[in-house]
């Protein structure tokens, strides 16, 4: 859109062709008006619009711009842990920049990616990482929200609980079913209670659903997983031909785990499955390497998790980290769920 104006106010979405199993990468707002979202089937994407304007990915400018974007955001504070290509979150506590104001801080940043770049942006300016998230979806496209720390109480008693960090689409069903639809209803619980239901992540649920968030914007991120994955153009019929399909799968893993430097900290091995329904499942075990045989039974454990035909396989290696209890974890969902 940005280098081709004729595109501008069309639905349009990048990504993979329909015919050979793609999926919608990103879309414009325009295209969102029709329930076009990141990763649906792009066959499914054009019965939604017909008019859809489908474009392949263009890797080079989005690095170039990111990079360009990055630099920006490093004039302002050295604290900038970059998420994606085009998202980063930045402590601006004691950038010397506008006499420290966060707000202004943010909205010059945004017009010098404009001036600079050419695209719009997003800003979101609170106390913690959790909610600047939230606040940056809060003014989409092109618009900043601020969430002062005052503000902070009565602003997530009011969220739903699907909002938190880490909260699934399981976990927020579960939570649903207990009676916790907003945040001001999760506080009603005891830390004890919802460990009890949630395990460890239950001590985070604790400190979220009260604006509470202690992770540091960190400018060297920490990699928590490598993984390969195959969406295949003809779905494989049964597990016979998924095992044959997971050996190529276990060595390309090989070869990024060993790029990444990974091997000494590997932690767990998991197998991936999307079936043809669109119902999706992991299974892991603990795991201090890439074992063939371990990959096996555990496609196996997932594939009988649906037995039938799948479209989708991937493997791959969560990484040790630390073990902090202020440290919000990501809570790791294994029961099988369909796509929204």
């Amino acid at each position: 859109m940005r280098d081709d104006p004729s595109l501008r106010g069309k639905p349009l979405a990048v990504g993979g062709r329909p015919d050979q199993r793609g999926v919608v990468a990103t879309c414009n707002y325009e295209a969102r008006k029709f329930g076009i979202r990141s990763a649906m089937a792009m066959s499914q994407a054009l019965q939604r619009c017909p008019d859809l304007i489908v474009m392949p990915p263009a890797m080079d400018k989005y690095r170039t711009a990111s990079k360009q974007i990055l630099a920006i955001y490093r004039d302002y504070t050295d604290l900038v842990e970059p998420l994606s290509l085009d998202e980063a979150y930045l402590d601006v506590t004691d950038s010397p920049h506008f006499q420290n104001s966060a707000t202004l801080i943010a909205q010059e940043i945004r017009q010098r990616i404009f001036d600079t770049v050419g695209i719009t942006a997003s800003a979101g300016i609170a106390p913690n990482k959790f909610l600047a998230k939230i606040a940056s979806d809060w003014n989409k496209p092109n618009g900043q929200f601020v969430i002062r720390p005052k503000e902070v109480e009565d602003f997530v008693a009011a969220l739903p609980v699907d909002k938190l960090f880490g909260v699934g689409k399981v976990t927020a069903m579960k939570l649903k079913k207990l009676g916790a639809f907003t945040c001001g209803d999760l506080r009603e619980w005891t830390l004890p209670h919802l460990q009890q239901h949630f395990g460890k992540f239950g001590g985070s649920l604790y400190g979220l659903c009260r604006g509470i968030d202690r992770r540091h914007v960190s400018p060297s991120r920490e990699r928590k997983s490598v993984s390969v994955e195959e969406t295949y153009v003809t779905d494989l019929p049964d597990l016979d031909a998924c095992r044959r399909e997971l050996e190529p799968l276990i060595e390309l893993l090989r070869q990024r785990v060993h790029r990444a430097q990974a091997e000494r900290n590997i932690h767990k091995l998991f197998v991936k499955i999307r079936f043809a329904d669109f119902r999706r499942t992991t299974a892991e075990c603990v795991s201090t390497l890439i074992d063939e045989a371990a990959c096996r039974k555990l496609l196996e454990t997932a594939h009988k998790r649906g037995d039938r035909a799948v479209r989708l396989l991937g493997v791959g290696v969560r990484l040790e980290e630390e073990d902090d209890f202020h440290q919000l974890g990501l809570f790791v969902e294994e029961a099988t769920v369909p796509d929204a």
